[in-house]
């Protein structure tokens, strides 16, 4: 039985969290997983971890990212599986280091499976009601104001609000509130941010038209079928054990049905199917000259191109206005069809993202090949929404400006399921670590792209929704998907964010990893060592291993085998890193007055003063410090301590 509501100054949570998108449901997930006492609060439990727009999970660098989720224990990379009408394993003809693994899903089964995750996990309480105000006290965060007028009360507070602060929706010359459309928008938490001191700026997305698919001529279009062995998100080599990773064996085997789709606690069962089973297929069609005419002769009312929208958008999704004026020297531009899910017939077109009048819409539509009949069921649009500059939140995610106060997903200028929903997993992860008294988890850039994302956000801060792509991380080559166990899963045992016969698992692959690669290294063969002939060729020497290694779960043996065939590289990458680490273990203190370091330029003082980094590796990171700045950093750091 789960606990009452609590509500009220003595009846504080440990954790509150404020939004239920992917960034929210991560964030309350973890925090209860660890034991703490979590409120999640949206405004509509109906639109739990909605896709508002591309039902899809993944792709290059995202896919990495909810694989790293996985491996700390979050629930993305799971109900993607259970939920994907669509596998498809992005450049397959590639390194394993940019190989990412992205998957189409049933927009509202993983929609409603989420939501049943959260009503069913222990110390977690779900309850809908819209935050209009924080409540403060001595620079800290106490709880949270609902339009309800109910208080609820926190040690912690996490803001996951996405496009919601004050979103304002754009097509053509009309304009709504709201973070979506058909939803509502939030109104009295920007003010109340701002009274903390916390700055806010705007920026925008857009979302493209829905239609229906029986209207599409397909036989103008080119057939994307999905992968005939689907790469999945979840590492189920340790959430089950290897003999029920082959979704073939599915149907002779009960226990994994079991597992996946069904909570003994309660005996429900959770929506989803086999991951891979019956996948669909998506297609790609490709706009007309038509298309442009369209658009240069209607551009003027644009509300982007008018002035009317105020915050910057994204750089690497523009809008189909944006593609024509941008890339004038391109006759044509891809599109592709995606279904929403397996029992509707609404279809995404991916890459018609627009904010022109509905009227000019439905020409563009009809100019595109293959829709010139498709009926729209929803129009696209743009919405403008309230962002805090992440330049004001520690690493860990907190407020620098306010005890107790997290933010993760869109407020701190992402854009993206998969980037949000790291950020809600970290920010949960350490808002009960603050409780608890424990160090925060502050991932390395060398450890994977969720630290390469919060370091970026932190450091670097964004004037545009930021996206994660492979080029951002530097160790990249470290970050081969199927990786993310190894590097990342010490955190969670260590945390508390798997339970004990999944770890069990993870230090047994973890060793079984080490052990085979080193006596590949070293155990002679003709021609020279294991190693040395896999490098060669790995094809021909793959089937001439040990037999015991080749009985080893095919997860455990692609580590293996990456380690060895890369190790040059590897290895190049980890000497960096290491000359890296003295550098990162010079500490800066919180209430280091760069001002007063004689000689440093004014724009370094004023960033290094705003940024407030943590080390000298991050203050050398940050945009407009040089060298020279950090020598004398260093110098004045001598010279405090005596």
């Amino acid at each position: 039985m789960k606990p009452p509501l609590k509500f009220g100054p003595k009846q504080p949570y440990d954790v509150i969290v404020c939004g239920a998108g992917h960034a929210g449901c991560e964030a309350a997930l973890a925090a209860a997983r660890m034991g703490a006492d979590t409120l999640l609060l949206t405004g509509n439990i109906d639109t739990i971890a909605q896709m508002s727009c591309n039902p899809a999970i993944g792709g290059q660098a995202k896919g990495h990212i909810v694989r790293e989720i996985d491996a700390l224990g979050g629930v993305m990379a799971l109900n993607a599986d259970t939920t994907a009408i669509q596998f498809r394993l992005l450049n397959a003809s590639k390194g394993p280091a940019v190989q990412a693994p992205r998957a189409q899903c049933d927009k509202k089964a993983y929609q409603f499976r989420m939501k049943h995750i959260i009503e069913l996990q222990p110390d977690l309480t779900l309850f809908q009601a819209l935050v209009e105000g924080l409540i403060f006290e001595d620079d800290a965060v106490k709880g949270v104001r609902t339009n309800m007028g109910i208080e609820f009360y926190g040690k912690s507070v996490i803001v996951t609000t996405g496009t919601f602060l004050r979103g304002l929706m754009h097509i053509g010359n009309n304009r709504n509130e709201g973070g979506r459309l058909g939803d509502f928008t939030a109104k009295g938490l920007s003010g109340s941010l701002k009274e903390a001191g916390i700055e806010l700026e705007r920026l925008k997305t857009g979302t493209p038209p829905r239609i229906l698919g029986s209207s599409i001529d397909f036989s103008v279009c080119e057939e994307q079928k999905g992968d005939e062995k689907p790469t999945r998100f979840a590492f189920y080599d340790t959430h089950f054990g290897e003999e029920l990773f082959h979704v073939e064996q599915f149907e002779q085997n009960p226990e994994w049905d079991r597992r996946l789709f069904h909570v003994e606690q309660s005996h429900q069962r959770l929506l989803g199917w086999p991951p891979g089973a019956d996948q669909v297929s998506c297609w790609e069609t490709t706009t007309t000259g038509q298309t442009g005419e369209v658009i240069r002769q209607n551009l003027h009312l644009s509300p982007l191109y008018g002035g009317m929208i105020e915050g910057v958008g994204p750089r690497y999704c523009p809008s189909i206005e944006d593609k024509i004026v941008r890339f004038a020297d391109k006759p044509t531009h891809k599109l592709f069809l995606e279904p929403e899910g397996r029992n509707t017939d609404e279809w995404y077109i991916n890459g018609l993202s627009s904010s022109l009048p509905f009227e000019v819409q439905i020409e563009i539509l009809h100019s595109v090949r293959g829709l010139e009949k498709a009926v729209m069921l929803r129009p696209a649009y743009a919405v403008e929404y309230d962002f805090a500059p992440p330049t004001q939140i520690f690493p860990s995610l907190e407020s620098k400006k306010v005890s107790g106060l997290f933010f993760a997903g869109q407020i701190n200028g992402t854009s993206g399921y998969e980037e949000a929903a790291g950020q809600g997993l970290l920010a949960g992860i350490n808002a009960v670590q603050k409780l608890r008294g424990g160090e925060p988890l502050i991932l390395g850039r060398h450890e994977g792209y969720l630290g390469v994302l919060v370091d970026d956000l932190v450091t670097k801060g964004t004037k545009e929704p930021y996206r994660m792509f492979t080029s951002r991380a530097e160790y990249r080559l470290l970050f081969n998907h199927g990786s993310a166990e190894v590097r990342l899963g010490g955190h969670a045992i260590e945390l508390g964010l798997v339970g004990e016969g999944r770890a069990g698992r993870v230090r047994e692959k973890l060793t079984q990893i080490e052990h085979w690669t080193d006596k590949l290294e070293t155990t002679t063969t003709r021609g020279g060592t294991y190693g040395d002939l896999l490098r060669r060729n790995r094809n021909e020497t793959e089937s001439l291993l040990p037999a015991d290694f080749l009985a080893l779960p095919q997860a455990t043996r692609d580590e293996v085998l990456y380690d060895i065939c890369y190790r040059g590289y590897r290895e190049r990458e980890l000497r960096h890193i290491e000359k890296l680490k003295d550098i990162a273990k010079i500490k800066l203190p919180k209430d280091f007055d760069y001002t007063a370091i004689k000689g440093l330029r004014k724009e370094s003082a004023l960033k290094l003063d705003e940024i407030r980094p943590l080390d000298l590796a991050q203050a050398g990171r940050i945009s407009g410090v040089n060298p020279a700045d950090i020598s004398l950093i260093m110098i004045a750091l001598k010279a405090r301590r005596g």
